[in-house]
């Protein structure tokens, strides 16, 4: 199985775990693509500004657009997004893991990421996947039967990236 996925509730919680994920595997010398993203609050905003690091080194992509304090919806800028899709997908080739940052509201209509997570899984690269509650059932559907969860430990969810990696060189 090289698909699986972390969900965690609470605001920034699967990000963190994320970024947590992809500091220990850099530091053990794997070598990623993917995303990994930071929420900034701002006090004079009601939504925070989204930030994409492009793995494994950058660059680093607004992926949100300000819009204002009275801004309501969705303030994701799909063209920055689509522009970080392109800066992964460059990078599968060189990787031994992919992870995404989340399957949210782009991954679940098919698009945003999901061509990086096909091409990695053609690859035969384990993909991480962050996921929130909203999306888990999209999720599932696009993954099928072959996806395996994992706890909200990262020592456990890196584990599990090696252990694929390890697999594969055999």
């Amino acid at each position: 199985m090289k698909l699986a996925y972390v969900t965690l509730q609470g605001r920034g919680r699967t990000d963190a775990l994320i970024a947590e994920v992809a500091a220990r595997l850099t530091a053990e010398g794997l070598r990623l693509a993917g995303t990994v993203q930071s929420n900034i609050a701002r006090p004079d905003r009601r939504k925070c500004d989204m930030d994409l690091v492009v793995l494994p080194d950058g660059p680093i992509v607004r992926i949100s657009e300000d819009r204002g304090d009275l801004a309501r919806g969705c303030t994701l800028d799909s063209g920055a997004l689509e522009q970080t899709v392109l800066a992964v997908q460059q990078r599968l080739a060189g990787a031994e893991v992919l992870i995404v940052n989340k399957f949210g509201k782009r991954e679940a209509e098919g698009r945003g990421l999901v061509p990086a997570i096909a091409d990695a899984l053609d690859l035969g690269l384990p993909v991480l996947v962050g996921v929130n509650g909203l999306n888990l059932a999209a999720f599932l559907a696009f993954a099928g039967e072959d996806v395996c969860p994992l706890p909200a430990d990262p020592a456990a969810v890196a584990r599990w990236c090696k252990a694929v990696v390890a697999k594969a060189a055999v």
